[in-house]
C-alpha cells in the first residue's frame, strides 16, 4: 500500500468511534459462535436427512468446527502479521463463503464435515486477526478491557444465534440456515473493507519465510507463561465446548424441553455476557490475574457442586437447580476468557499475529480432544458433563497456578 492510500485509510479509521470499533470486532469475531449455535436447534433435522444414527456423530457437526480452527489459525496467524490484517480477515471471509457452500448442499454426514471444517478454517482468518489489530491498538489491562467489553457484545449472537436457528427452522429447511451465514459474512466483509484501517505498519511486517515461523513458533513455544495459560484455558474451554455440542441432546431429549431450548441457552448465555461486562468494569482497577483467579475458584465450586448433585438425583437434577449452578458457573467462564487470553498474548509484541495463531490453534486441538472424551459419555444423564466440568477445571486451574506464579513451575 502507498504512503497516500495508508494515510487515507489512517485518516478514515479516525472517524471509527469504540462503539463502532467495539461492535465490528465483535461481530467478526462472533461468526464462529453464529456458525455453531445457531445450527444447534437444527441437529435432529440435519441428523435425518442425512441419515445420522448415532447421536455422538451429530455432535462431531459442532465440536470439529474448532479442529478446523486449529489448522486455519495457524495459516491465518503468519498471514496477519506478513499480509496485514486486513488482508486475513478478508481472505478468510472468502474461504468461510466457500464452506458455508459446502455445507448448504451437502448430502452426506461426511461432506457436511467438510464443510464444516473449511468454514471453520476460513473464519480462523478473522478470528486470529482481530484479536491481532485489538493488541495492535491495546495493551495490556486496556485490552483485557477492550475485548471484554468485545465478548459482552459478541455473546449477544449465542443469545440469540438459537432462536434464530430455530425461528428459520419455522418456515424453511435448515439449508437456508446457511444462506443466512453466506449472507452476513458479505455483509461484514463490506463494512470491515469500508471502515477499518490497517493497524500493522509495513515497518513491523514480519515477512514469511519458514525459516522465520519455524523461529518464531520455538520463541513463542518455550515460552512458559505464554504455553501455561494456553493449555489452561484450552482445557476449560473443552470443558465449556462439550456443552455447547451435547446442549440441543440435554435441554431437548434429556429435558424434554422442546421448543424453550433457545430460551435456556440463551439464559445461560446471557450469565457470560453478564460477566464480560463486569470483568470490562473491574479489570483496570483489579487486574487480570486476580479476577481470573477468583473465576476459576468459582468454576471448580459450580462443578464440584453440580456433580454432588447429579450423584444424589441419579444423574438429571431437577432441570431449576441445573440451569441455576449452570448460571453461576458459566459468569466464571466468562471471566475467565476475557482474561486468560489476554494474559497468553501479553508477552508477544510484533508477533502477536502468529501468537494468536499458535494460542487458539493449540488451545482449540485441546479444546477438541476435552470435548470429544466428555462428549463420548453424554446419553441420557449429564453427569458426564459434571465430571467433566470437575475433572478438567481442575487440571485447567493447576496449570494457570503455575503460569500465574512462575517460581511453582
Amino acid at each position: 500500500m502507498s504512503q497516500t492510500s495508508q494515510s487515507t485509510v489512517n485518516s478514515e479509521s479516525h472517524k471509527m468511534g469504540m462503539l463502532e470499533f467495539v461492535t465490528l470486532m465483535a461481530l467478526l469475531t462472533s461468526i464462529v459462535a453464529l456458525s455453531i449455535d445457531a445450527m444447534l436447534p437444527a441437529l435432529g433435522q440435519i441428523a435425518v436427512d442425512l441419515g445420522i444414527d448415532n447421536v455422538q456423530h451429530t455432535h462431531l457437526i459442532v465440536s470439529l468446527f474448532f479442529g478446523g480452527m486449529a489448522f486455519g489459525q495457524l495459516f491465518y496467524g503468519p498471514m496477519a502479521d506478513d499480509k496485514g490484517r486486513r488482508y486475513a480477515i478478508l481472505h478468510g471471509l472468502v474461504v468461510f463463503a466457500i464452506g458455508t457452500l459446502i455445507c448448504m448442499l451437502s448430502e452426506s454426514l461426511t461432506t457436511m464435515l467438510i464443510g464444516r471444517i473449511v468454514q471453520a478454517f476460513g473464519v480462523s482468518g478473522p478470528r486470529v486477526a482481530t484479536i491481532a489489530l485489538i493488541r495492535d491498538k491495546y495493551q495490556g489491562d486496556a485490552m483485557a478491557r477492550v475485548m471484554s467489553f468485545v465478548m459482552m457484545v459478541f455473546i449477544l449472537v449465542p443469545m440469540l444465534a438459537p432462536a434464530f436457528g430455530q425461528l428459520i427452522l419455522v418456515w424453511l429447511s435448515w439449508r437456508f440456515i446457511f444462506v443466512s451465514f453466506l449472507l452476513i459474512g458479505v455483509v461484514l466483509g463490506v463494512w470491515f473493507h469500508l471502515r477499518q484501517a490497517e493497524t500493522l505498519t509495513p515497518s513491523n511486517r514480519i515477512v514469511f519465510s519458514w525459516s522465520q515461523l519455524w523461529q518464531s513458533s520455538l520463541v513463542i513455544l518455550r515460552n512458559k507463561l505464554v504455553m501455561f495459560y494456553t493449555l489452561s484455558v484450552g482445557i476449560i474451554f473443552g470443558a465449556f465446548l462439550a456443552y455447547i455440542s451435547a446442549s440441543q441432546t440435554i435441554f431437548q431429549q434429556i429435558y424434554d424441553t422442546g421448543g424453550k431450548f433457545p430460551v435456556y441457552f440463551a439464559l445461560l448465555s446471557f450469565s457470560i455476557g453478564f460477566a464480560s461486562f463486569i470483568n470490562g468494569t473491574l479489570v483496570m482497577r483489579l487486574g487480570m490475574r486476580t479476577l481470573c483467579t477468583w473465576a476459576m475458584i468459582g468454576w471448580l465450586c459450580c462443578s464440584g457442586l453440580l456433580l454432588v448433585l447429579c450423584l444424589y438425583f441419579q444423574g438429571i437434577p431437577p432441570l431449576w437447580i441445573f440451569v441455576s449452578v449452570l448460571f453461576c458457573a458459566f459468569f466464571c467462564i466468562g471471566i475467565v476468557l476475557g482474561n486468560i487470553n489476554s494474559l497468553a498474548m501479553l508477552p508477544l509484541g510484533e508477533m502477536a499475529g502468529l501468537g494468536a495463531a499458535i494460542i487458539g490453534s493449540l488451545s482449540s486441538v485441546f479444546a477438541v480432544v476435552t470435548a470429544v472424551a466428555i462428549g463420548h459419555f453424554i446419553d441420557a444423564s449429564i453427569t458426564p458433563i459434571a465430571l467433566g466440568f470437575t475433572l478438567f477445571g481442575g487440571v485447567s486451574f493447576v496449570l494457570y497456578w503455575f503460569a500465574d506464579n512462575p517460581s511453582h513451575a
